[in-house]
C-alpha cells in the first residue's frame, strides 16, 4: 500500500455503506481498537483505504470464514505486525547489501 492508501476521505455512513454493516458497528471496532479512524477537525471519523482493507479482512473473517470478533482483531493484528517485520526485514536486506558494496 503506499501513502495515498492512508489519507482519511470516507466519513463513517459512506465507510458503513461500502461495507454493508451499520454506523454503530464502526463505532465498536473503533472502541475495541480492530481500526482508528483520523478525525476532522470537527471531530467527524474519516476513514482511508486503508481502513476499509483492514475492515473488509475483519468482515471476511467473521462472515465467511466463522472467525469470531476477538479472534478476527488477533488475526488482523497478527497479520499487520507480520508485515512490518517483513518491512523491517526488506530494509535490512537493502542496508546489507549496501555495505557489501552491492548497490
Amino acid at each position: 500500500m503506499n501513502s495515498e492508501d492512508n489519507e482519511p476521505r470516507y466519513v463513517i455512513s459512506i465507510t458503513a455503506k461500502m461495507l454493508g454493516i451499520q454506523t454503530y458497528t464502526l463505532r465498536y471496532y473503533e472502541k475495541i481498537g480492530i481500526v482508528e479512524p483520523a478525525r476532522s477537525s470537527g471531530n467527524i471519523r474519516l476513514y482511508s483505504d486503508r481502513d476499509i482493507v483492514m475492515l473488509r479482512r475483519a468482515k471476511n473473517l467473521m462472515d465467511n470464514l466463522g472467525v469470531n470478533l476477538a479472534g478476527a482483531e488477533v488475526i488482523l493484528r497478527l497479520t499487520q505486525r507480520i508485515d512490518e517485520l517483513q518491512d523491517q526485514v526488506k530494509e535490512l536486506k537493502s542496508k546489507v547489501r549496501k555495505l557489501n558494496g552491492g548497490g
